[in-house]
């Protein structure tokens, strides 16, 4: 029978009585397994005066003199740090928290909660679930149970334990608000279906556990939705299940292999669902299968209409990607669809994802710091290749420089750069080296299908 850790608190509302559940049990008995994670970047400093306009500064002040630039005890670096929250799996010093926590960092420092510090290891990272498994060099640790995030409901209790703002091991409670939330813009590809909740969740939170009741983990705290960067009562959390798969898969290889449809799709709304004789708007319709693809392959056609896939309903288009990233290349699954009035079965063998390519990049990895354009670029798969129909580089790390600054992200692939088409890193490094030191540089990308060109400035 499962343990549950809450007492009820008995309030009379109205008339009527209720039961207010109190966490005090829950918090006392998992606590121990949270922790706060610092990191640190090492980056170059920058230089805010040129060296003429500070010797001109000098001779404007000292006139007759002539200046001595050789000024010391300016650093080479600084560092820049940040705060968020994880929680061990195992009494091993396994832990979890989210990707963007600990992305890029130099250094990564684990506060246990009885005072100890360990440095952390990174043992995989997975941007599209913005996931990020560590490890620290101890043993006899406590640590979570995890539960089953698909029995969640809208409208149960959820607590959340983490370090909002730097603050140690801070509680919040709320419920449930919905499922399956898409959140657009967080990656280039649409993995993830989120639990909402209305816990207060804040800087600081990214990366810590959200339990159930029972003391299991049913959730990690990932995002927020808000204008000012605090809690507006609207949070995401990645749902628990998810995380056990990545978690499987960092654990065993240190990287994440997500099958592949291939083919862009959209809502089905009230007209569609009209036209095609749908008796409501439900499934994704498929917009274009793209040429080569396992989609083409299995049959699947242009104005298909999904409506399962391998036994999982799709209601919204967004379930989709989120229930085919959950299978590993290779994967034959079946597909359900409506056509031409009629329920058609089909088997569709998955190819790989253009995002395996990102998470097998080596954890660990020695960073080129003095990289100009403050980007790192890998081979595209050949399965891109052939899907996308495109040729390039993909953005596989991005620091703080140029290449942020223009808005590009871990993912974009670059078609051309300084109206120069290249088709390997080679090419990449090649124009790279004979950019000018100063100026503005145009580059092309390609993102979720779409071209488009940015500016680069580079300063000498």
């Amino acid at each position: 029978m499962l343990l549950t850790f809450l007492t009820f608190v008995t309030v009379s509302l109205a008339g009527k009585t209720a039961e207010l559940p109190n966490f005090a049990d829950l918090v006392e008995k998992n606590a121990p397994t949270i922790v706060e994670i610092t990191t640190s970047r090492r980056v170059q400093a920058s230089n805010p005066i040129e060296d003429e306009e500070l010797e001109e500064l000098l001779r404007r002040l000292n006139p007759g003199q002539t200046p001595d630039l050789n000024i010391e005890g300016i650093p080479e670096q600084r560092e820049r740090g940040a705060v968020g929250s994880g929680f061990l799996i195992s009494n091993d010093g396994y832990i979890i928290t989210n990707n963007h926590v600990v992305a890029g960092a130099d250094e990564i420092m684990v506060h246990l909660n009885d005072r100890r510090r360990f440095d952390a290891t990174v043992i995989g990272l997975d941007e599209p679930s913005d996931l990020a498994l560590l490890k620290v060099a101890a043993v006899d640790l406590p640590f979570v149970e995890f539960g089953n995030s698909d029995q969640i409901r809208v409208g149960d209790w959820v607590l959340a334990i983490g370090s909002p703002f730097g603050l140690e091991f801070s509680a919040a409670a709320g419920i449930v608000s919905a499922k399956g939330r898409s959140v657009p813009g967080r990656s280039n590809y649409n993995y993830m279906s989120f639990i909402q909740t209305d816990v207060a969740i804040n800087q600081g939170n990214s990366g810590g556990p959200l339990f159930n009741l029972a003391g299991e983990v049913i959730g990690i705290n990932s995002q927020i939705l808000s204008s000012t960067g605090g809690s507006n009562g609207i949070s995401f959390s990645i749902p628990s299940n998810v995380a056990m798969n990545v978690v499987e898969q960092l654990m065993s290889s240190g990287s994440v292999e997500r099958g592949l449809l291939g083919v862009r799709m959209r809502e089905v709304d009230y007209a569609l669902a009209e036209i095609f004789g749908l008796d409501r708007p439900q499934g994704a319709f498929v917009d274009e299968v793209q040429p080569g693809s396992p989609a083409e392959d299995a049959g699947i056609r242009n104005e298909d209409i999904i409506l399962q896939f391998n036994q999982h309903e799709v209601d919204y288009y967004t379930d989709l990607p989120f229930f085919v990233g959950q299978y590993r290349p290779g994967t034959a699954a079946d597909v359900r669809l409506f056509r031409s009035g009629e329920m058609e079965n089909l088997t569709v063998v998955l190819g790989s994802s253009p995002t395996n390519f990102v998470a097998e990049i080596e954890p660990g990895a020695v960073r080129d710091r003095s990289n100009p354009l403050g980007f790192r670029v890998g081979e595209l798969s050949e399965e891109t290749r052939q899907v996308a129909g495109i040729e390039g580089v993909r953005i596989a790390e991005i620091n703080d420089g140029p290449g942020k600054d223009a808005g590009l992200r871990v993912g974009d692939v670059i078609v051309a750069l300084d109206h120069q088409e290249l088709t390997s890193p080679e090419d990449f490094a090649e124009i790279a080296s004979d950019l000018p030191g100063s100026g503005f540089v145009p580059i092309r990308i390609m993102r979720g299908g779409q071209g488009t060109t940015m500016a680069l400035e580079l300063s000498p």
